[in-house]
């Protein structure tokens, strides 16, 4: 009977070594004078998933410093959020922006 294993150990490590990790994106909250915080905060909550006092914490940063971290996700799921807030921000008629920075 044959030994395989070092035929697998082999596999195993050629296929973790061609694998990698996909580029991360932060999507950053951009302050302006017409946006209520009530607004950042539900956005906060509900495209980002933050705890309500976290959320005010980012929502304060946001105005304080003019933007504030959301979150840190991959390219197609910083875009969709950025698009997501974009689209709920003008039915409402706010000019809330994202933009997202490669980390």
């Amino acid at each position: 009977m044959a030994d395989y294993t070092k035929f697998k150990e082999r596999i195993d490590t050629d296929i973790r070594a061609k694998i990698k990790k996909p580029a991360l994106y932060k999507v950053l909250l951009l302050n302006d004078n017409y946006t209520t915080m009530d607004f950042v905060v539900y956005i906060l909550e509900s495209i980002f998933n933050k705890p309500p006092v976290e959320a005010v914490q980012i929502m304060l940063h946001v105005h304080k410093n003019g933007s504030g971290l959301a979150g840190v996700y991959t390219k197609d799921i910083a875009e969709t959020k950025i698009n997501i807030v974009h689209d709920i921000a003008l039915k409402n008629q706010f000019p809330l922006k994202c933009v997202m920075e490669k980390e």
